[in-house]
């Protein structure tokens, strides 16, 4: 399939991050023809920014049908390739760009072992302060209209139970109904962009103020 839009729009989300001094430890595109899907993959490391997160994850997912949708409404675009196929071009829905925000918690500084302490009181622990994270977080995220979970896995061992994995995961969507070219979508994408990273920052400071209570509690 042929993705100029989606491309353009890549190669902005590169640019920015570069700009920024950010280095993404996974920079990825992928492309799937049997669904008509592309999509952007990236993961930023959060070690120097995080005491209790490994990485955050953004993820881009895109369609054959948003990228036609988009380019019928932008200047110039008349001879995407895309247009000269009839399932495409007969497309009315509104584009939109979906993605997924996952910041990745390490685990074990999450959940220390405290020998004095029996039982499964690792999960217990964690379930109070991922239960504060999430009350704090879906009131920052409240006027976005978003859908935030946790992700986890369990798992035992001789200090009894505790959570393997500790994932939480936002799923954003912004519509691009408004752009009216190619410099227009590169700019919305920017400023999208900046959103996330600042919502991300948020998110791991909040994260950080009630594990640091909460581990040394």
């Amino acid at each position: 399939m042929h993705y100029p839009i989606f491309h353009s729009i890549v190669n902005t989300i590169d640019t920015n991050l570069e700009q920024k001094g950010i280095s993404a430890k996974n920079f990825k595109t992928w492309e799937n023809n049997k669904i008509n899907a592309t999509g952007l993959e990236l993961e930023i490391n959060l070690k120097k920014l995080s005491s209790f997160m490994r990485s955050l994850s953004i993820n881009f997912d895109w369609d054959s049908f948003r990228e036609a949708a988009l380019c019928k409404r932008l200047a110039g675009m008349e001879s995407h390739p895309l247009l000269k196929d009839n399932r495409f071009k007969k497309t009315t829905l509104i584009p939109s760009i979906d993605i997924e925000m996952t910041w990745f918690f390490d685990e074990d500084i999450c959940q220390p072992v405290q020998p004095e302490k029996n039982g499964n009181y690792r999960l217990e622990n964690a379930s109070l302060w991922m239960e504060s994270i999430s009350k704090n977080v879906n009131q920052l995220l409240a006027k976005d209209d978003i859908i935030t979970r946790w992700h986890v896995e369990i798992e035992g061992d001789q200090n009894g139970k505790y959570l393997s994995a500790i994932n939480l995961i936002s799923y954003f969507q912004y519509q691009l109904n408004k752009p009216e070219s190619l410099n227009d979508v590169n700019k919305f994408v920017n400023s999208a962009l900046q959103e996330l990273l600042l919502k991300a920052n948020r998110v791991i400071n909040i994260s950080d103020k009630i594990l640091h209570k909460a581990v040394a509690a």
